[in-house]
C-alpha cells in the first residue's frame, strides 16, 4: 500500500494539550507541493485550528534533503500544452487551493512552527514564509527560482519579497539567487536558526511544556523552546548582507531597464553575486517584466489582496507562452535552453504585462473569501 503524500501526528503535552504535526512525505520528489498534499494539509490544519485541544501545530518533512523543493508542476505542464490561452481550470484549482493553503498558515490563530530544513524553494518557501515560527538549519538552501521556468514569485512572494529590507527582495526574484540559513535570518524570511540535529530537543520540550491554550502567551512559549534550542549554533556568512550596499544600487530606481543594464555590466569576484547576474540574464524577460510591475504594485496592499492579484498573475503566465517553456526546458526534457518569447526586455509591452495582471476564468472559490 503506497504511503500517504503527508502524514499527521499528534504530540501528547503536559497539561492536556496536543500539539499537531504534519509531515510532508514525498522525500524522492524533494517533497515538491502536490496538489494531493494540499487537499490533505487544508481540511486537516483547519481541523487543529478549531480543535481547542489543539495548543499549536508543526510542518516538516520526511528525508534528510528537503523540505519543499516547490511545486510539483508536471500535471500542470500537460494542462498547459492542452489548453494554451483559452481557460484552464486545472490551474484555477492548483493555484487556488495553494494559495487558500498558504493564507491558512499566514493567518493561523495558534503557535505554527514550520522546519525548514535542506532545499526549501519556490512553493517550499510558501509554506514556511506565513509560520509564525519558521525555523532554518545549517544546511537550508533557500531560493525564489522562477524566473527560470518562466514563472514569477507567487506562493505570497509578491509580498513578503516586498517586505525584506533594501531591495534584497527585488534581487531575489530577478536573479533567482539561492539564499543560506542567515541571510534567510537576515532578510526576515525565517526567524530561529536550529541545528537540525536538535530537532528532537525541540519536540520534547514541546511534549513537555504545559501550554495555555492562550495564543500569545502559547507563541511566546514557542519561541523560548527555540531560542534555548539554537544557542550556540554557528551560522553561515550571509551574503545578502555582505553585499547589501551593492545590491541596492543594482536594484535602484524605478526602470527594469536600467536594472537590467547594470547586471550587464556588473563584473564582481564573487561568484555568487556573478552567477546572479547571469541567472537573470539567462531567465524569462517576460517574468522579469511581471515580477518588477508587482514589486511597484502592491505595497500597500493587504496579504488578501495580493493573493488574489497572484492568483490572477499565474492564470496569466499559464495562458501565455514562457512557462509551459519553463517547464519544459528545465523539468522535462532538462535542456535548459528555453526558448522565450517575447526574447527580449525590449520586446515587451505595457499591454503584455497588462494581459499577465487581468481578471481570468472564474476567481476560485477558496480565495472569494480573502478579499
Amino acid at each position: 500500500m503506497t504511503e500517504a503524500v503527508v502524514l499527521f501526528d499528534e504530540i501528547q503535552a503536559e497539561g492536556g494539550k496536543r500539539f499537531g504535526v504534519a509531515t510532508l512525505n514525498a522525500p524522492a520528489s524533494l517533497n515538491s507541493l502536490s496538489v494531493d498534499m494540499v487537499r490533505l494539509l487544508t481540511p486537516q490544519l483547519r481541523a487543529w485550528a478549531a480543535d481547542p485541544g489543539i495548543a499549536g501545530v508543526l510542518l516538516d518533512a520526511a528525508g534528510e534533503k528537503a523540505f519543499c523543493a516547490g511545486g510539483d508542476l508536471r500535471q500542470l505542464y500537460q494542462t498547459l500544452l492542452d489548453c494554451g490561452p483559452a481557460r484552464n481550470e486545472y490551474a484555477e484549482r492548483f493555484f487556488g487551493e495553494e494559495y487558500e493553503l498558504d493564507y491558512l498558515i499566514h493567518t493561523f490563530p495558534k503557535p505554527f512552527l514550520c522546519w525548514g530544513h535542506g532545499i526549501v524553494m519556490g512553493g517550499g518557501i510558501g509554506l514556511l514564509a506565513g509560520a509564525s515560527h519558521r525555523v532554518v538549519t545549517p544546511k537550508s538552501r533557500l531560493a525564489m527560482p522562477e524566473i527560470n521556468i518562466g514563472l514569477y514569485p507567487d506562493v505570497g512572494g509578491s509580498w513578503f519579497l516586498r517586505r525584506m529590507p533594501g531591495r534584497t527582495g527585488l534581487f531575489l526574484a530577478l536573479t533567482a539567487a539561492n539564499f543560506n540559513a542567515n541571510d534567510a535570518l537576515f532578510v526576515g524570511q525565517a526567524d530561529h536558526l536550529v541545528p537540525h540535529e536538535r530537532k528532537a530537543q525541540v519536540l520534547q520540550r514541546i511534549a513537555a511544556t504545559a501550554w495555555s491554550g492562550d495564543a500569545p502567551a502559547d507563541r511566546a512559549a514557542l519561541s523560548r523552546i527555540l531560542i534555548a534550542a539554537s544557542e550556540g549554533a554557528e551560522a553561515p556568512a550571509s551574503k545578502l548582507r555582505e553585499h547589501f550596499d551593492t545590491i541596492n544600487q543594482l536594484m535602484a530606481g524605478d526602470g527594469l531597464n536600467d536594472i537590467a543594464a547594470r547586471l550587464a555590466a556588473l563584473q564582481s569576484e564573487d561568484a555568487w553575486l556573478q552567477g546572479a547576474a547571469q541567472a537573470f540574464a539567462k531567465g524569462a524577460p517576460s517574468s522579469a517584466a511581471v515580477s518588477f510591475a508587482l514589486w511597484q504594485r502592491v505595497p500597500r496592499m493587504s496579504l488578501a489582496e495580493v493573493f488574489r492579484l497572484e492568483y490572477w498573475a499565474s492564470l496569466g503566465f499559464c495562458a501565455h507562452k514562457d512557462f509551459a517553456e519553463g517547464i519544459r526546458a528545465v523539468l522535462v526534457d532538462k535542456d535548459r535552453n528555453p526558448k522565450w518569447s517575447p526574447a527580449t526586455l525590449a520586446d515587451i509591452t505595457p499591454a503584455f504585462i497588462e494581459d499577465h495582471l487581468r481578471p481570468r476564468g472564474e476567481m476560485a472559490p477558496e480565495l472569494v473569501g480573502l478579499v
